[in-house]
């Protein structure tokens, strides 16, 4: 299930303006992936298309033909994906076309200049014709009875009816606006006025409401993604000038006020403060940051005054990845999203064609049967026919879900990881750098007979000068400032070590495989449970040396969470020696280990665990991103831990930790499951809700104005039950440390 990329390669994301309605974005979406471009994919939710550019044309031809009014603005508008990002979510105030064409009402009133006037005005004919209807009818010998309520139809009603029309020319006859028009025109042929005038007054505030509670969801999300600063105190050599982010070369100098929002990813080179990360990384605390530290675009500036030297560009910032990642989540559609949308297609038809049953069928064959009473029946039916609920409540469910993940610092990069994060029972971890610090130190040095400690060490720290390994990095750390030749022939061995060629010199250092592997024969010593490095000189064995790493401090209350949300199974895949991987495992009561692996190996080791689950249950891989790209692609779902910044992570990872804390991978699941009940509870709400409706209204018991509500009214509480799942919170729990974790696992495997 996994993505190597961050998005198709091919695709382009552009806004949708005059997009108002969720059954039309779901018509152009069908449209355009039969006719053009089967990966297209229209988000309502972000009022956004991703396609390729080079159907951009096509793709407006076609849109105009189906729904005109909607139009694709063109990227090159913004300048950044960030913007560009950002300007599909601003576009939650752009429809402009109201009465021009598109013509569905949802919007007119809250981003028309608020067009209350058609309301009221009708609101007053409507209740003026109640109230004197009798004398209406009498006076004007009935006509005048037909021009207040056929007055107050058309100002609420006209757009809807002339869009009926209009889509009816097209052959697009089963939508909201065919179905209202005919069940009204249908109430006024039956002589029921106010019942006709009511459903559409209703159906235009429900509309009116319902697409306040779409924006009001939009603005959450805008509120969210909308971290951009604004301007970058640029250090000249007169002072400093206020600039654009994006005019900032890399290399420059920048001055951070306290309180301005970081504008670009930098060095600190001068200066003292803590910084708000919680933007980037949903961490609350803040972080202390000196010269020499890494500083995020987004994080907020608490303090000091900070100067910062930029080290990318505006648009490579993590800040702008971020963005780009949670906006093109939309893309990525959920199983239950998709098969809604495919459902919805087939079950308006059916209702209308059930309705037509019900008007025609019972007068014939009834005894007694009134063709006027099953006429009404059936334009209830119609009534609740449409699905526009589900078709509007499912992606902001699932958009508000990863935005909601978002806040915490959890990148979801689509509804389909989310969905599949809800059913993950197995957990498998890289070892270090993910249940381990990754920070190793060396414990001590073995020489062999003629080498002393020291040689040993320069050996080792030769090898690893090419290398930014974390067990590199400590040896070179452990060796000082000493200079080694970058000159020579270097060759790294996955999953081995380092073979290079200095000064004629051949110097092997990395595990007990490599030195085996070019056939030198050695006893190792006994490692007690640390990672061993093993040298050799000229195919003779030199030493090793033992380096030593630690576990992290969340971790048995990581594993505790995973095991109180049913993880039934986790594992540890690692490149370490058996007896390192065992101390880490058995400490932390880990179901299986597996060490001593090679890149390939892992991917092995995933396929036998993903053969032997169950059908419904995913896979996790957990993992730094860089050197388990292939077994995060693997995984149904790959988790990139301490990714912020880390293009390789972004890239191969389906979830991406902003933040190296492992707890936040039982929270990434906890999420995804509290967005899957939102979600389950709209489609029950709406399915059942209008069954009721259906069968009452079959029975003659529900009237127009009780379908108005099965339909608008039940939109508007799914879509604001979709807003939940912005305000998650993950639940709290009492910390546990290895000692505990190892007693409740040994516990819960005895029950």
């Amino acid at each position: 299930m996994a993505n190597t990329a961050l998005t198709r390669s091919k695709a382009g994301m552009y806004r949708l303006q005059g997009l108002d309605c969720a059954g039309c974005a779901a018509k152009i979406e069908a449209s355009l992936q039969r006719e053009l471009d089967p990966e297209a994919s229209v988000s309502f939710a972000t009022l956004t298309l991703m396609i390729d550019p080079s159907q951009i044309i096509a793709a407006q031809e076609i849109i105009d033909r189906i729904e005109p009014g909607v139009t694709i603005i063109s990227p090159t508008e913004a300048s950044t994906p960030s913007q560009r990002s950002l300007s599909g979510v601003n576009a939650t105030n752009g429809t402009h076309h109201g009465e021009q064409g598109h013509g569905h009402d949802h919007a007119h009133g809250a981003q028309e200049g608020v067009k209350l006037w058609p309301l009221i005005s009708a609101g007053t004919l409507f209740s003026l014709g109640l109230i004197f209807r009798g004398q209406l009818a009498s006076i004007t010998n009935g006509w005048g009875e037909y021009l207040v309520f056929i007055t107050a139809y058309l100002l609420v009603g006209r757009n809807v009816i002339i869009t009926a029309i209009r889509n009816a020319t097209r052959g697009q006859i089963f939508d909201e606006n065919f179905l209202m028009t005919i069940a009204t025109i249908g109430a006024f042929a039956i002589g029921n006025f106010p019942e006709a005038v009511g459903v559409m007054l209703f159906y235009y505030v429900g509309e009116l409401l319902q697409d306040m509670a779409v924006t009001r969801s939009r603005g959450s999300i805008k509120e969210l993604l909308d971290i951009r600063p604004d301007t970058a105190h640029l250090v000249t050599g007169t002072g400093s000038i206020d600039v654009n982010p994006m005019e900032v070369q890399i290399g420059d100098t920048i001055l951070i006020r306290p309180g301005e929002r970081v504008p670009l990813d930098g060095r600190i080179i001068e200066g003292e403060s803590f910084v708000d990360t919680s933007a980037l990384t949903g961490e609350s605390v803040p972080r202390r940051v000196a010269p020499g530290k890494t500083i995020l675009a987004g994080m907020i500036n608490s303090s000091g005054l900070l100067q910062v030297q930029v080290t990318k560009a505006y648009g490579e910032t993590a800040l702008a990845r971020i963005l780009e990642l949670v906006e093109n989540a939309a893309s990525r559609k959920a199983p239950t999203e998709q098969f809604i949308t495919k459902f919805a297609r087939y079950y308006t038809p059916a209702v209308v064609f059930s309705a037509a049953l019900v008007a025609v069928v019972p007068p014939l064959i009834l005894p007694g049967a009134i063709f006027r009473d099953w006429l009404h029946r059936a334009l209830v039916l119609l009534v609740i026919s449409c699905p526009c609920a589900l078709v509007i409540s499912i992606p902001l469910g699932y958009f508000g879900g990863i935005g909601g993940a978002s806040r915490q610092g959890i990148l979801v990069k689509g509804a389909n990881y989310l969905e599949a994060l809800a059913d993950v029972d197995t957990v498998v971890f890289d070892k270090t750098g993910t249940l381990t610090e990754g920070v190793f130190e060396v414990q001590r040095i073995l020489p062999a007979d003629g080498f002393s400690p020291e040689a040993v060490l320069d050996l080792a720290a030769q090898a690893e000068v090419h290398s930014s390994h974390p067990i590199a990095l400590s040896i070179l750390q452990a060796a000082g400032d000493k200079e080694f030749t970058e000159e020579g022939e270097f060759q790294e061995i996955p999953g081995k070590g380092m073979r290079i060629v200095v000064h004629g010199s051949e110097i092997l250092v990395g595990n007990a495989k490599l030195l085996t592997s070019h056939g030198i024969d050695f006893a190792p010593p006994a490692s007690q449970g640390a990672t061993m490095v093993h040298v050799a000189k000229d195919r003779q064995y030199a030493g090793s040396i033992t380096i030593a790493d630690s576990i992290k401090t969340d971790a048995p209350n990581a594993l505790h969470k995973l095991w109180h949300l049913n993880v039934k199974e986790t594992a540890m895949l690692t490149g370490d020696a058996l007896s390192t991987a065992r101390q880490v495992g058995e400490t932390l009561g880990i179901d299986t280990i597996r060490a001593e692996l090679l890149p390939h190996d892992k991917v092995a080791e995933i396929e036998s665990l993903l053969a032997t689950k169950g059908t419904r249950g995913k896979l996790a891989f957990v993992g730094d991103g860089i050197n388990d790209a292939p077994v995060l692609t693997r995984a149904d779902v790959g988790i990139a831990m301490g990714g912020l910044g880390s293009d390789a992570a972004i890239e191969a990872a389906d979830v991406v930790i902003m933040e190296d804390r492992l707890e936040k991978v039982g929270e990434a699941i906890e999420m995804a499951r509290y967005t899957r009940r939102i979600i389950i509870q709209n489609i029950v709400m709406a399915f059942g809700v209008k069954a009721i409706f259906i069968i009452l209204g079959i029975f003659g018991v529900a009237t127009l104005w009780e379908a108005v509500f099965a339909d608008v009214g039940v939109a508007l509480l799914a879509v604001m039950n979709s807003t939940r799942a912005l305000r998650f919170e993950p639940s709290s729990q009492q910390v546990c440390s290895s000692t505990c974790l190892y007693k409740h696992r040994q516990a819960q495997m005895a029950g």
